[in-house]
């Protein structure tokens, strides 16, 4: 062998050492990368993710893991998931609970800001007054309203999404991951049928997928999940609400006059 071939050969010997080198280090660097977290990518959200964010978690029903404040502020988190306990506590002392733990709640609304998401939980905050409830009639200093104020029957709550710098690409699992701390999306058993104040017959239904006459919205929602359409209307001066499952023909109508069904009409 001549100088010049020793010396390609030793330089070849050297490489292979190098790589046999860079390839244990990738090995080991693949097996540390298996216990760190997934990370969110570091680019600016995009309109296709915020469809596919609003399409895959809009009306999706989830189980309360935490005590939900009232107000506009509700609670915030961080991408991994810890909860700005100083401030929830807060927002409770003032303003009050909306949601206790354990109960099924739904993602109403969908809000993206710069570098946070906010999600309105169970329709938000206290509604305001309808237009009409304003009106008020009467003879000389008394007045009344021409409709009664119906009392809340259920408060809604936030839950924001911060992030250190711009809001970034996300997957709906992402999502879910980093709200993991304050909702259920895996609940396999609807959290209703433990309550020792649900009557047999309406755990059964439940158990079956089935709506009855007394279930509240609650057991509807664990039993059918979120209806397609939400129709109200004023029938013999009083205000219901009809949950439209299906499509025709085979279309299921579950009337509730406050927050109890009185009436299913299947077709």
């Amino acid at each position: 062998m001549s100088e010049m071939s020793a010396q390609y050969a030793r330089i070849a010997v050297a490489s292979g050492r190098r790589g046999v080198g860079r390839l244990r280090r990738g090995v080991w660097l693949g097996l540390a990368l298996l216990t760190v977290p997934l990370a969110f990518s570091e680019e600016r959200i995009t309109r296709d993710a915020r469809i596919g964010l609003i399409r895959g978690l809009m009306r999706e029903i989830a189980v309360s893991k935490v005590p939900l404040p009232r107000g506009r502020k509700g609670i915030r988190v961080d991408p991994q998931g810890k909860i700005d306990q100083a401030n929830a506590d807060t927002e409770l002392r003032n303003n009050g609970m909306a949601i206790k733990p354990g109960m099924p709640v739904e993602i109403t609304k969908i809000t993206f800001k710069s570098d946070e998401i906010v999600f309105e939980i169970n329709g938000g905050g206290k509604k305001g007054k309808k237009w009409y409830q304003r009106i008020q009639v009467g003879v000389g200093g008394a007045t009344q309203p021409i409709a009664p104020e119906t009392p809340v029957l259920a408060y809604g709550s936030w839950i924001t999404l911060i992030f250190p710098g711009k809001v970034p690409e996300l997957t709906v699992p992402q999502v879910k991951q980093a709200l993991a701390s304050i909702l259920d999306f895996e609940r396999h058993s609807p959290t209703v049928l433990y309550s020792p104040s649900v009557p047999p017959e309406i755990k059964e239904a439940i158990k079956k997928h089935q709506v009855i006459v007394g279930m509240d919205r609650d057991a509807v929602l664990s039993s059918k999940g979120p209806p397609e359409r939400k129709v109200r209307e004023v029938r013999d001066g009083v205000e219901q609400e009809d949950w439209i499952y299906g499509l025709p023909p085979h279309v299921l109508f579950v009337t509730f006059d406050g927050d109890k069904v009185v009436a299913v009409r299947q077709y």
